[in-house]
């Protein structure tokens, strides 16, 4: 039952993150933003939530883990989630689930940004990690790790074409300081 509570309140999440991406999307588009015809959004869209919701099931089937690594859980998904509002907060309304990138736009190099290259998916990965490991949800939150892991890697690469960063280790720009 304690599986379900903590699946509904990662949904409300989710949810409410929805909500914030739209209307940033909305204004990015009026403003000109553009979105690369290669993202893998759709896909995305899909994986993440419904990797929760088997994350959920496993949970139910099995028995629940020690408390201590259900806690260590439950610590890991929340610092995921303050590092990702850090990120959307730092992007402000240039953060949406999509890829859109107005002109003239400047790449961010402050906040989290100026500690690690991708914060919010590195936060997603702890959400993952963090609630299979509450949910002990061994089996999915590998398998939704590995799946989200393969999106990410191709999303990267659309980001950074989009954001027109070079290539890692190319004299023309430092590609740490970039989103």
């Amino acid at each position: 039952m304690i599986a379900l509570a903590a699946l509904a309140a990662v949904l409300a999440f989710m949810v409410a993150e929805q909500v914030r991406s739209r209307s940033n999307e909305h204004m990015l588009r009026r403003a000109g933003a553009v979105e690369p015809g290669d993202d893998v959004y759709r896909a995305m869209a899909w994986v993440y939530p419904l990797s929760f919701v088997a994350m959920g099931l496993e949970g139910l089937i099995r028995n629940r883990p020690p408390a201590a690594i259900a806690a260590a859980g439950v610590t890991i998904f929340l610092v995921s989630k303050a590092l990702k509002y850090w990120a959307i907060a730092t992007l402000g309304p240039r953060w949406t689930f999509r890829v859109l990138v107005p002109a003239q736009s400047t790449l961010i190099s402050h906040g989290p940004y100026a500690h690690v290259r991708h914060p919010n998916y590195v936060a997603v990965f702890g959400e993952i990690i963090g609630f299979a490991l509450f949910a002990g949800a061994i089996v999915t939150g590998v398998i939704s790790a590995a799946v989200f892991g393969g999106l990410v890697r191709r999303r990267i690469r659309v980001e950074e074409r989009a954001l027109g960063i070079s290539a890692p280790g190319s004299p023309i720009r430092d590609p740490r300081r970039y989103t």
